[in-house]
């Protein structure tokens, strides 16, 4: 295992190649706001990204400091009550430092959403929680937005540790933190994962760090090997919690929280809480704050859709729905790396851009395919559920289980990477004769409708309007 890595990469043109991930056709840039960072290297805000500010000072009492911010362009699209339904509070109203409300209203944050609302205070008090809230609800900044408000810059040593399941989500949050904190004047925020050089984390820890994001195995590595000094973090953080409590995982945080210090603050956030939680927060959380905003189960804005086809109709029935929808960018899930790399080529072979991204690509290819696709370079993307944990890309409209999943957790998140903080998308479902007993337990254990495919697909129950800075794509020719 080791670090991950991510280059500030321009629009490689790449022809057909099994490794890399990348196989397009003609297609033009979607220019989809995004920060690039490199995970595994401490980062300040003099390295923040072209055209940002980069000193963390000279702002004096009464200036007019909302006036000087540079904010993206409004963002008017419909949001649903998931992050609409608020208490009406501001990010002014937690006291936060000046630097860095400045940084989160640059990230087009206006106002918190409702998980924000709940988190933020409690976690500034330094009390563990216990978070359940829908993807694509603002959790990663309900988080992120205390942890970084609490770090004294005077004190050299690592003070906040986030753990995720996956690199990629691991690469989006330190990219997030890095622009959230770069006014506060030398926050350095690293990212460390399985899939590259152990010794560049080694060097890299040498120097000052404030904030740890990691994926288990790799900081479970580098702390028995007492090169990540844990002893002083006051907040750790498990995103995905589900996930990282599942078989897989839980041994690997067990041994990560014997390293903390015994007065530590734990936040756990994710969509979905296993019965394997309750232990866990019998055992390491004291007293947490519960906070459930899970009413319901699936997004609301959302529509979703099943095509009944046979297996050797899927293709043919893609290609109808690329021709006739009206997608910015689409996440295609399959059920095996096989099959991903098979669907990618044939989609490639009928005209269409398109990457794929597994998890047995090399951790090279992978930051490259999920940096190009994140920064609108491709619209399409194909993927095993690598993808579904987490990932933030505002673009993706629409969603197409291309091999229907097995179970509802999995088609929850699968279709939650459309319709990202509160907006529209749209999530459609390919169904062979086997799958249709999975459709109906899906839809009971959700308490959700998936509609038969109308011969015609209402365009407002999934494109918004965008400012031209936002995502424009090529037109799909047909």
């Amino acid at each position: 295992m080791a670090t991950t890595r991510t280059e500030n990469v321009g629009p490689v043109i790449m022809g057909l190649n099994k490794q890399n991930g990348q196989l397009r056709g003609q297609t033009k840039a979607a220019s989809v706001q995004s920060a690039s960072a490199t995970p595994g290297k401490p980062l300040g805000p003099s390295q923040s990204p072209a055209g940002a500010p980069q000193d963390g000072g000279g702002i004096k009492f009464g200036d007019d400091w909302k006036r000087n911010l540079k904010l993206p362009p409004k963002d008017n699209r419909v949001r649903t009550s998931d992050v609409t339904a608020t208490k009406g509070n501001e990010f002014e109203d937690y006291c936060l430092k000046r630097e860095l409300l400045m940084g989160i209203f640059e990230m087009g944050w206006e106002k918190p959403s409702p998980i924000q609302e709940e988190s933020i205070p409690i976690a500034l008090s330094g009390r563990d929680i216990l978070a359940r809230a829908k993807n694509g609800t603002g959790k990663s900044g309900a988080y992120l937005i205390p942890m970084l408000e609490r770090i004294d810059l005077k004190k050299d040593h690592i003070q906040a540790l986030v753990l995720v399941p996956t690199r990629e989500l691991a690469l989006q949050v330190s990219q997030i933190s890095i622009q959230i904190a770069k006014h506060l004047g030398g926050v350095k925020v690293m990212a460390t994962t399985g899939g590259t050089n152990l010794r560049d984390d080694i060097m890299r820890l040498d120097e000052t760090v404030h904030v740890v994001i990691a994926t288990p195995g790799r900081i479970l590595d580098l702390m028995k090997k007492g090169v990540a000094k844990v002893d002083k973090v006051q907040i750790m953080v498990m995103d995905e919690a589900d996930k990282l409590l599942s078989q897989d995982f839980v041994a690997l945080v067990e041994d990560i929280i014997s390293f903390l210090a015994k007065n530590r603050q734990i936040l756990l956030y994710s969509a979905t809480f296993p019965i394997s939680v309750q232990k866990f927060m019998a055992k390491h959380l004291q007293k947490p704050y519960e906070i459930n905003l899970m009413e319901e189960l699936t997004l609301k804005g959302i529509t979703q859709y099943y095509a009944y086809v046979t297996e050797r109709q899927k293709v043919h029935c893609l290609n109808t729905l690329f021709s006739r929808l009206q997608i910015n960018q689409s996440i295609i899930f399959c059920n095996s790396t096989q099959r991903v790399e098979l669907l990618a080529k044939k989609i490639t072979q009928l005209g269409y851009s398109c990457f794929y991204i597994h998890a047995k690509m090399m951790q090279e290819y992978r930051n490259r395919v999920f940096h190009d696709f994140r920064n609108g370079l491709c619209r399409n993307l194909v993927c095993t559920d690598l993808f579904t944990r987490g990932i933030d890309i505002q673009a993706v409209n629409v969603v197409i289980n291309f091999d229907f999943p097995k179970n509802a957790e999995t088609y929850l998140h699968r279709i939650g990477r459309s319709g990202r903080f509160g907006h529209l998308g749209l999530a459609i479902n390919l169904i062979t004769s086997d799958d249709r007993f999975n459709l109906k337990t899906i839809e009971e254990q959700l308490i959700t409708d998936i509609k038969p495919i109308p011969g015609s697909i209402d365009k407002s129950l999934y494109v918004a309007e965008f400012h031209s800075a936002d995502c424009e794509v090529e037109e799909v020719e047909e």
